[in-house]
């Protein structure tokens, strides 16, 4: 029965190699949104870290679905499958 138990909590852990692949994504949004989502100075950009990981993931999935307008996010955002706007989302939403 331990073993079971460890081994369930084991699959719950996120390897290095997809972590790292996870902020890299994350990291995509840099250029416009700052470092970690923080923002830039004077910009008129979103700022997307005081958004929580669920609002910022609602937010990807209409730019990609087309249900929100914008000028380059929506563009952006069907490049990138589901999982990896959750991902995005859960790397640079904002932290409790």
């Amino acid at each position: 029965m331990l073993i079971l138990s460890l081994s369930g909590s084991c699959w719950a852990q996120v390897s290095p190699v997809d972590q790292l692949y996870q902020q890299s994504l994350a990291a995509t949004c840099a250029n416009c949104h700052g470092t970690n989502g923080k923002d830039l100075p004077n910009q008129s950009i979103p700022l997307i870290s005081q958004l929580s990981s669920e609002e910022l993931l609602a937010q990807l999935l209409a730019y990609k679905s087309g249900t929100r307008p914008g000028t380059l996010m929506p563009q952006l955002a069907k490049g990138y499958t589901d999982a990896q706007l959750e991902s995005i989302a859960n790397q640079l939403g904002k932290k409790p």
